[in-house]
């Protein structure tokens, strides 16, 4: 069976949603909005010491890419009978596919972005925590492979992802 074809048992995708985030960002969008309107348009110095009129339209420009991009990210989980696939888009351009044969242990626990993994996105953990794909919460798919290596993916629906696991067999702690 080719592995597009599987059935899918749990979907989730996921967006930032932090609203500390989005309230950053858009605060420095209008900062530079308003130097671009400022010295750009209007010829009036933009601060104590004004960047370059090209500078400012660059870091606008920047900022709002920025912002856009974070708009786009979308962390996408799917749970079929063959296996567990994720997408963490931009970052994969398709869904990565985890065999249940290569996954020695499944489950889900509770995490400390911060302190286990630096944040949300796509992290790289200190000490032996391996990868983690998450974008806001604290809980998440632990996934141990046979060679040991590991990946947390997070999620928004821990209930309803334990139960899938538990249904199919594949909740190993």
């Amino acid at each position: 069976m080719n592995h597009t074809d599987a059935e899918i048992l749990f979907a989730e995708s996921q967006r930032f949603k932090q609203w500390w985030v989005w309230l950053m960002l858009l605060g420095f969008n209008s900062l530079f909005l308003f130097g671009v309107y400022k010295q750009v348009l209007g010829g009036h110095q933009f601060g104590d010491k004004p960047m370059s009129n090209e500078g400012l339209l660059f870091a606008t420009v920047f900022n709002i890419l920025l912002t856009i991009s974070f708009y786009l990210f979308r962390l996408k989980t799917q749970i079929k009978t063959d296996g567990i696939y994720v997408r963490f888009f931009p970052f994969h351009l398709s869904f990565k596919h985890f065999s249940w044969e290569n996954i020695s242990k499944s489950f889900v626990r509770q995490y400390n972005p911060l302190g286990e993994y630096g944040g949300w996105g796509l992290r790289f953990g200190l000490f032996g925590k391996g990868k983690a794909y998450n974008v806001s919460g604290d809980q998440g798919l632990q996934l141990v492979f046979s060679d040991n290596k590991k990946l947390l993916i997070g999620t928004q629906k821990p209930e309803e992802l334990e139960e899938t696991l538990n249904e199919i067999g594949q909740l190993k702690k």
